[in-house]
């Protein structure tokens, strides 16, 4: 019998390591046969920790919600077949919602121990570069990834193969295969996720891929706000090398390859490039000017591919399944499946993988569950700051390269924040531009300084004090960002101004030309009063008003003064009887 304890970043963070402790004390205790066992997240972050039971015919049940003191529980569950109580369990439409979706790069996610080799060879783990190294040439490997069409899963979506044979063709050496887990986009954590739970999955994609452009060395970039990811990958590194995937003559074919790691400093703008390799380099996170691009001339000087995590995790299943599979899902011209992290005012949040060509509205209703407290949903940011807000009118639109980026959004490296009915938009376009201008390198003036005006604009109007042409001077600027910028940070920060422009230019009106945050989210346009119909005069307002701003007596109706009022909402918070209106 075996117990698996779900042990990703998000399942630690929920208590997982405390559930872990206490099975594994009253195992102890009871002297069981029972086997204790870690694994990575499955997606279900909403519903961590996550318990898998599997008996002696291998029969898994997963167990939800799992707290310490239901250890014991679960153990009687396990050794005497009682029957769990219904809401101990995943439910069949948690079940069914996992059921839509497509594991191929998180085919591994959750059911094997990230911590042991044996686990991923079980699952026919590096059979891919055993069959790459004994059956196969560079070329070969290359046009079979051609065939799958697979793109780069970072976010601009460029063909795999090229980038690979771009690398090949160069004739200078040593060349250098990196893999980038700069992930630094607010509410992405796919990345992460496929580290910890699959980490030799991507060493085995690593593999494949310097053997294909001929380097013999390898680079994990991760930031470092990732310690757990970086732990398995290092325990995961010695592993291989234990077993004759990394190192010198691998698997006696000749091919000598190895791997490192290096720990960034969590820079968003290191997720580019050029910048990337500066930083390996031991210099400031800046992105050059291109060309020369990295395959020709990249980590010190040399010919060097970049590909992103969940690129890598669909490698070696390619080459299991062969090109043409992984080519039969998703649409036309974006082929396979795409890994998300859904965030935000969402039921079901989580990682989902899905074929390319579902609908926004599948993914986020029928997978996600809709939206939190049944609102009414108002748009998905999509491409995290790089990205834009996408509308509920555009609800149908496929997932996939070419319809997101028709929208004005990115398909980005996977996250979809969604947001529902008391979103201000305005303050969403605001707080990426805050983001990205404080991740702006500085290096170029229309980045640096663009982002910072724009960000003066925005911070105006939802303090109430946006004037005519704002919004004229705002879309000015934007332009001139995206025209100006060396690289793709400054090239796409406009976005999230440009799409909320675009979709939502009334909410921009109505907070420079009728002082009104019709979201009622931005503070210095709200205003507090009281119903003298509906106040009972029992003072509870006044007494939990930290200014004193409200006055009033149990013959007298409470009111607000506004010269004292600072807009906190604890009197609309604590009046029983709803007599606190906001305006």
């Amino acid at each position: 019998m075996r117990i698996v304890v779900g042990q990703g970043s998000c399942g630690i963070a929920a208590g997982a390591t405390k559930v872990s402790t206490a099975l594994e004390n009253e195992i102890t205790q009871r002297n069981l046969p029972v086997s204790l066992e870690l694994t990575g997240c499955c997606g279900t972050c909403y519903l961590e920790p996550v318990v898998d039971i599997y008996d002696e015919h291998n029969e898994k049940t997963t167990f939800v919600m799992v707290t310490p003191d239901m250890a014991g529980e679960l153990i009687d569950i396990a050794l005497e077949g009682k029957t769990p109580v219904e809401t101990q369990i995943i439910s069949a439409e948690d079940m069914e919602a996992q059921a839509k979706q497509k594991k191929v790069a998180l085919r591994n996610a959750g059911s094997i121990n990230p911590e042991d080799i044996n686990d991923y060879l079980a699952v026919d783990g590096y059979k891919a570069i055993e069959k790459v190294l004994t059956t196969m040439s560079p070329t070969e490997v290359i046009e079979e990834i051609k065939i799958s069409g697979l793109r780069g899963r970072g976010g601009a979506g460029f063909p795999t193969w090229f980038k690979w044979n771009a690398a090949y063709q160069q004739k200078e050496s040593p060349k250098y295969m990196v893999c980038n887990a700069d992930e630094g986009d607010p509410g992405a954590f796919m990345d992460r996720s496929v580290l910890e739970g699959d980490p030799h999955g991507i060493i085995e994609g690593m593999l494949i891929g310097g053997y294909a452009i001929g380097a013999s060395e390898g680079i994990f970039y991760v930031r470092a706000e990732y310690p757990l990811a970086i732990k398995r990958l290092e325990i995961a590194i010695e592993q291989a090398r234990e077993k004759g995937f990394l190192g010198k003559n691998i698997l006696g074919t000749g091919f000598d390859f190895d791997l490192w790691i290096k720990a960034g400093a969590g820079a968003f703008v290191c997720g580019e490039e050029t910048a990337l390799i500066a930083s390996l380099e031991g210099e400031r996170g800046m992105p050059r000017l291109k060309p020369p691009f990295p395959a020709q001339k990249g980590y010190w000087q040399k010919p060097t591919n970049i590909n992103n995590v969940e690129t890598l995790a669909n490698v070696p299943w390619i080459f299991r399944n062969g090109g043409a599979a992984f080519a039969a899902m998703g649409t036309e011209l974006s082929k396979g499946t795409k890994v998300f992290a859904l965030t935000g005012k969402i039921k079901k949040g989580g990682l989902v993988e899905i074929p390319m060509g579902l609908s926004l509205r599948e993914v986020i209703f029928d997978i996600g569950g809709g939206i939190l407290d049944d609102k009414a949903f108002k748009a998905v940011q999509m491409g995290g700051p790089s990205g834009g807000c996408i509308p509920a009118q555009l609800l149908d639109t496929p997932v996939d390269y070419e319809s997101i980026t028709k929208t004005g959004a990115i398909m980005g490296s996977g996250g979809m924040v969604v947001m529902d009915e008391t979103t201000c938009m305005v303050e969403m376009a605001r707080f990426f531009l805050d983001f990205t201008r404080k991740e702006s390198c500085g290096k170029c003036i229309h980045c640096r300084m663009g982002t910072k005006r724009m960000l003066e604009i925005l911070t105006r109007i939802t303090d109430g004090k946006g004037k005519e042409g704002d919004i004229e001077l705002l879309e000015e600027l934007c332009e001139k960002v995206k025209e100006g910028s060396l690289c793709a940070l400054g090239g796409t920060a406009p976005n999230p101004v440009l799409t909320t422009l675009q979709y939502f230019r009334d909410e921009y009106e109505a907070h420079i030309y009728e002082h009104k945050c019709p979201s009622h989210q931005c503070t210095h346009l709200l205003t507090y009063t009281i119903s003298e119909e509906a106040c009972r005069k029992c003072g509870i307002c006044a007494r939990n008003c930290p200014t004193d701003a409200i006055s009033g007596s149990k013959d007298v109706v409470y009111v607000i003064d506004q010269d004292l009022c600072i807009k906190c909402g604890k009197c609309k918070t604590v009046c029983p009887f709803k007599a606190v209106d906001v305006d």
